[in-house]
């Protein structure tokens, strides 16, 4: 197995690290959550900083988990430059979504989580290497990984209009929405 590559690696070590001081000093992490506009605790840094910060132990496990799975091997073909972009792009636009979707439907709660990162990663993979079978935890059924993302993509839509269940659905769709665009961005520049 090749060792993870540095913006990887500093990113998942990033976000242990501040699980890690935010459990210590719970009260700090308000400040860094992304609240929705309409609290009046919405700050512009949030548009990042929630990003690093996790709910709890198996929502920081399964976020790590997807960024070892996918990030690694994106960050190798990219380089680090390209998949730094991705992962800005998909925290940025997962948070523009989640902020969207909780002006639309009046609620309070902040979001917080890797999640939109990862989902756009997700998505990467799945247009770079449509036909590479992977096998996912849950169901641990072969698939194509464009299989892969459009289940996932699909689950995440219907469970976003289902009853609220504290999981920043919109949040994920934002995700995978920004790597969409920048890879099409790329695509299209290289057609030019």
């Amino acid at each position: 197995m090749p060792p993870l590559p540095p913006v990887t690696k500093a990113f998942l070590l990033a976000c242990v690290g501040v699980f890690c001081l935010f459990e210590l000093a719970p009260g700090l992490a308000w400040w860094f959550e992304l609240w929705p506009l309409a609290t009046g605790a919405f700050m512009p840094w949030q548009l990042l900083t929630y990003a690093f910060l996790h709910g709890d132990f198996t929502h920081l496990l399964f976020n790590m988990l997807g960024l070892w799975m996918f990030g690694g091997e994106l960050e190798r073909v990219w380089g680090a430059r390209r998949y730094t972009q991705i992962l800005l792009a998909s925290t940025l636009s997962a948070a523009l979504v989640q902020l969207l979707f909780t002006w639309a439907i009046g609620t309070g709660a902040p979001t917080v989580g890797a999640s939109g990162a990862i989902f756009g990663l997700l998505l990467s993979f799945g247009m770079l290497f449509p036909n590479r079978i992977i096998v996912p935890l849950i169901p641990p059924i072969p698939m194509k990984a464009k299989v892969f993302v459009a289940i996932f993509g699909g689950l995440e839509l219907v469970m976003g209009f289902g009853r609220s269940s504290g999981v920043a659905h919109f949040a994920h769709l934002g995700g995978m929405l920004g790597a969409w665009l920048l890879i099409r961005h790329w695509r299209s520049s290289r057609r030019r």
